[in-house]
């Protein structure tokens, strides 16, 4: 896990490539749930790269009615969906390889997840180094933990607060856009905190969407 947020900004402009993901699941543990939906963006300093991943899963056992209500996933929309031994092996190919770094809010859940799928599947845990959008978002505005009002550093909450636009909360699609939002925003707001960055000539990867930073 990366902690080290004052060189963010230099891991960021480093030109590594980041991959900002998200899982829906049919409940809250791991060992006993399974991932119903894998959303990803793949991005570095320059934009967005290729297409976002999303796929739905079939998992072995139905989807609770609560979590319909709150994902909108049924059970008739992953019936005939693929397991998770066979979408892993896409998930890991988008990622390309152990040197992207990953970006979650909550990281520990939803990387729980997907190492206990992979396990399930046979195949080794993610290796790769990962940033946590949640302790970063106490690190970077620790105001607002004086707020009133409970679940201040939610990313939905987050995502209100800093206006970045919502198109359908608790989607693994949707979580893993607004967590790259989030992870820009912090960066932002703390550049007078970072350290040792440079930041690179602003030429524009074709084909590929432009993040806005400043």
């Amino acid at each position: 896990m990366f902690r080290d947020y004052k060189h963010l900004a230099k891991l960021y402009y480093s030109g590594a490539t980041f991959v900002a993901f998200d899982t829906e699941t049919t409940g809250l543990k791991a060992e006993e749930n399974n991932i119903i939906e894998i959303g990803a963006v793949k991005f570095n300093y320059k934009g967005l790269i290729g297409e976002p991943f999303d796929v739905l899963i079939k998992p072995p056992y139905g989807i609770p009615p609560y979590l319909t209500e709150l994902t909108h996933i049924t059970n008739q929309m992953v019936a005939d969906k693929a397991a998770a031994a066979e979408v892993l092996p896409d998930f890991l190919t988008y990622l390309e390889d152990r040197d992207t770094i990953l970006v979650a809010h909550n990281a520990p859940f939803d990387l729980g997840f997907i190492d206990t799928e992979l396990m399930r599947a046979g195949l080794p845990e993610l290796p790769n180094l990962t940033v946590d959008t949640l302790p970063l978002a106490r690190w970077a505005w620790p105001g607002l933990s004086l707020v009133k009002e409970k679940g201040q550093y939610q990313l939905q909450s987050l995502a209100k607060r800093f206006k970045v636009d919502v198109h359908s909360a608790h989607r693994a699609n949707d979580d893993a856009r607004v967590c790259m939002e989030i992870f820009l925003k912090c960066i932002e707001d703390t550049m007078n905190k970072q350290k040792d960055y440079t930041i690179p000539p602003a030429d524009k990867v074709p084909g590929s969407e432009q993040l806005s930073l400043f």
